[in-house]
């Protein structure tokens, strides 16, 4: 029972250092990730996506993030746009293509 024990308290003594250790110890992890899959080739850099971006999605970038899902890199990438768009998108981090777009346009404080 000792053997099955030890490595049991072992497992969870490792699993309370880690949510202890926060999210910043996570987000270490999937920023390492991030960058090998750039420097892989896997991921395009940010500067080459927003180039490419601005030509058919003029604005100014509010907030960028760089996940993996599904075995896919993602750049969800948030816009204002001019008259006051707010703009997601989801492209591709490989190749850079649009895969997902929507708008929300900006409420109007005058009310009838």
């Amino acid at each position: 029972m000792k053997t099955i024990a030890a490595p049991t308290a072992a497992v969870l003594a490792g699993l309370l250092a880690l949510a202890l250790a926060g999210p910043r110890a996570l987000a270490g992890n999937d920023q390492d990730r991030a960058r090998a899959a750039v420097q892989a080739g896997r991921v395009l850099p940010l500067k080459t996506v927003l180039e490419r971006l601005e030509r058919d999605h003029p604005g100014q970038v509010l907030e960028v993030e760089l996940e993996e899902e599904d075995g896919r890199w993602v750049y969800e990438i948030k816009l204002l746009q001019p008259g006051g768009r707010l703009v997601k998108l989801e492209l591709d981090a490989g190749s850079g293509k649009l895969l997902r777009r929507q708008e929300r346009t900006r409420r109007s404080d005058a009310r009838p």
